[in-house]
């Protein structure tokens, strides 16, 4: 058994976040991850006959973004500009210059008017019904599950009204050595402040009273503290207790229960592949960063302004879902299918060209169960309810709690991390 002052569950950005705030402020913090690295939805990896760095999670800082970037100057560690030009390929050919969705000034003018939130599905059908706004609405639906890793028929009309109003495409980096360098830096910092992480570590029982916890873990372990602080996945808050993952409370929180349920969480597969050349790279598409399609697997990117002969794909939202059986290598051969239509190429003869790759289903991980959180028209009752404390003794923390317009991002993670540690000090 061990006593300490507050428990975090799960170390993930958010988490990691919390506990170096939380050991540098004087407390006893032990970190519990079930995982056997930590990083939750960072995982940086090298792979392949060039030791490419690859980013099986997290991969971009969308934005400037305050909380990261000052965490990054803060740890020394170089970040550089990863925008590039966005093309689509439709009809057997390349275009870019965008915007790619039609209609895209007139689809804000009447999200804009918007008084009452309503799903992104039903506000195209009450405003783009007209056979001329087919593009349009099959673009906006491709958009909320590749980006948002959304239901267009669960996703708020008002949360994405907000988000693409905010974007700047034309800010988006990339760290040095990989996300798991900031990982590394947050997990350094705890142990130096005497925090302790512990891996492998799966909590599955919390009995809880105010001021005292006791956690239990699947090899029977005891944990007890004052307070704790869950960062897990939404996934795992929603899951059943089918699930390796899942946790239970006693008493129960019921309240808990129904606001997990009422909030959105993504899926997505991600795939890396390496070939032997670019051969994507040509008169019409040599400057290209992004790459949309009706493919199966249907958006890839470079690691342009870098060179490299990796592409990345990335199927989100419901199709993603769909695929939570699907083999790795069965979506291996979807993803090459869907680039020898892309770039007209011999399927055998790009088959011969890979030398390594990596497919991530996210969704099908048990210590996941997704990719991130989107907005339903009641995750914003939902996310107040989850953000105030339970006795100044249970507290969470996680993308899925952000209120800002960087949502499912790392900077979402680590902001609220940092507030709900701010928020555990505020209680003494």
């Amino acid at each position: 058994m061990t006593d300490t002052d507050i428990i975090i569950i799960g170390a993930g950005a958010a988490g990691l976040m919390a506990a170096r705030t939380l050991a540098k402020a004087g407390k006893k913090v032990i970190v519990l991850e079930a995982r056997d690295r930590i990083g939750g939805r960072i995982h940086t990896i090298k792979h392949g006959p060039s030791q490419q760095i690859m980013e099986l999670g997290a991969e971009f800082i969308h934005g400037d973004l305050p909380v990261t970037q000052c965490l990054l100057e803060e740890a020394g560690i170089q970040y550089h500009h990863a925008s590039a030009n966005m093309y689509k390929y439709e009809n057997g050919s390349f275009t870019t210059g965008g915007p790619f969705v039609e209609h895209w000034d007139q689809l804000i003018e009447k999200l804009n008017a918007l008084e009452q939130d309503i799903t992104i599905d039903d506000f195209l059908q009450r405003e783009f019904s007209a056979d001329e706004y087919q593009g349009t609405r099959k673009m906006v639906r491709q958009y909320v599950s590749g980006y948002d890793n959304g239901d267009p028929a669960k996703a708020s009309s008002f949360s994405l009204r907000k988000e693409w109003q905010a974007e700047d495409m034309g800010a988006q980096y990339r760290i040095e050595g990989g996300y798991v360098s900031l990982v590394n830096y947050l997990a350094d910092e705890i142990k130096q402040a005497g925090g302790q992480i512990h891996l492998n570590a799966i909590a599955k029982q919390i009995e809880w009273q105010q001021a005292k916890v006791k956690i239990t873990t699947d090899t029977d372990a005891v944990y007890k503290a004052t307070q704790l602080l869950i960062a897990l996945p939404l996934g795992v808050l929603q899951a059943d207790a089918s699930k390796i993952a899942s946790l239970s409370f006693k008493p129960e929180i019921p309240e808990l229960s129904k606001a997990t349920a009422a909030m959105g969480f993504g899926a997505v597969i991600k795939v890396l592949l390496e070939f032997n050349e670019a051969f994507w790279i040509n008169e019409q598409t040599r400057d290209m960063g992004y790459l949309f399609s009706e493919q199966e697997i249907p958006t890839w990117w470079t690691q342009h302004p870098e060179y490299a002969n990796v592409l990345t794909g990335w199927l989100g939202g419901p199709d993603a879902a769909a695929k939570i059986h699907t083999s790795n290598n069965e979506v291996l051969a979807q993803s090459l299918n869907s680039l020898a239509n892309i770039f007209n190429y011999d399927i055998d003869k790009l088959t011969e060209k890979l030398l390594s790759w990596q497919i991530v289903n996210w969704t099908a991980y048990e210590f996941t169960l997704g990719s991130y959180a989107y907005d339903t028209i009641a995750a914003d009752r939902a996310r107040k309810i989850i953000c105030q404390p339970i006795q100044d003794t249970i507290f969470f923390a996680g993308e899925y709690l952000y209120e800002g317009t960087a949502m499912g991002t790392v900077e979402a993670a680590l902001t609220t991390g940092l507030r709900m540690a701010e928020r555990v000090l505020n209680f003494e």
